[in-house]
């Protein structure tokens, strides 16, 4: 028997003592991500996540999310999804009952409908306030009709000056929440969920629900989950790569600082931050980061409560620091 594990993005905080409960009953790590990323879709403060989630251009809130199994490599995931609180639940559910890997839009509302879940309304007043001032105080009216130039203008602003963003908008931009676990039996599971980039443009699918670049677990190397600029993570599959150069046999630091390093080689205007946690088969855990003073969090079945810990910022001459 191993040390259940959990490690994850600060946010996913709210989920640790149902998933910690779940893994000291020899509960499995699917369950455990799984009841943790529910959490932080139910927290309508965060704002990145699930209900009361950023809506996109037009007012839509879209969540996207994936979960998947290190033992058997099955994933199941939903992107593009309105009206429906628990995507992370669904995502499951579209693993174990059918033979595809991801629905999308109106087909995922349809077979969430189908599994019995119940469709409620995600856009809380607090975050419309929110979507609300912002257009208005770029001088756009919030019956936005022509968004593809407002999209193109924001996105750099964002990427070029994320934190200046957060601070005049008074929460994050591109905020998900990714949780890692090992289970007393040694195996490992991923999930990861997020509302998406805020004010995105309408069917915006970032990296969240899409295997090897949102996450990945495969329980004879290790796991790795990403939040931060999804567009980065798709193109350079982040969290395939890492668990792959673990397979390579580089060690579990050594495979998230090359991780960092390929974000580096992508021709992106648009680049900002991306954050990973990883974890081998051994227990060992990471955070890394292109950007500085970036933090993660953990849990063992013998700690209390999680410990947070600073990602290793590696910089584009592939030197390190922590913190």
């Amino acid at each position: 028997m191993t040390t259940p594990l959990l490690v994850a993005s600060p946010n996913a905080a709210i989920g640790f003592p149902a998933a910690m409960e779940r893994l000291r009953g020899e509960g499995r790590a699917l369950d455990a991500v799984e009841v943790a990323v529910r959490a932080v879709e139910d927290n309508p403060e965060d704002h990145t996540v699930g209900y009361s989630g950023l809506p996109n251009l037009i007012g839509q809130v879209e969540l996207d999310a994936l979960i998947m199994d290190g033992r058997t490599l099955a994933a199941g995931a939903i992107a593009a999804l309105q009206g429906f609180r628990h995507p992370v639940s669904i995502a499951r559910r579209v693993m174990e009952e059918l033979p595809h890997v991801m629905l999308a839009g109106e087909g995922a509302a349809h077979f969430a409908r189908e599994m019995g879940f119940q469709a409620e309304e995600l856009l809380t007043e607090e975050a419309l306030r929110i979507w609300r001032e912002r257009l208005e105080a770029e001088g756009h009216s919030p019956e936005v009709n022509r968004y593809y130039a407002k999209m193109k203008g924001w996105a750099h602003r964002f990427a070029t000056d994320p934190e200046q963003a957060e601070q005049e908008w008074g929460t994050g931009v591109t905020g998900t929440v990714t949780v890692l676990a090992r289970d007393a039996h040694g195996d490992l599971a991923v999930a990861v969920s997020t509302s998406g980039w805020a004010w995105k443009y309408p069917g915006r699918v970032g990296d969240t629900p899409i295997a090897g670049a949102g996450g990945y677990a495969d329980n004879h190397h290790g796991a790795a989950g990403c939040t931060g600029r999804g567009e980065m993570a798709m193109r350079a599959a982040t969290a395939r790569s890492l668990v792959l150069y673990m397979k390579m046999d580089l060690p579990l630091w050594d495979a998230a600082r090359e991780a960092v390093l390929d974000l580096y080689a992508l021709d992106d205007p648009y680049a900002s931050t991306l954050n990973i946690v990883a974890i081998d088969a051994h227990g060992n855990h990471v955070g890394f980061s292109n950007r500085p003073q970036q933090r993660y969090i953990f849990q063992t079945a013998e700690m209390d409560t999680p410990a947070e810990r600073p990602r290793v910022y590696v910089g584009p001459d592939g030197k390190t620091e922590e913190g």
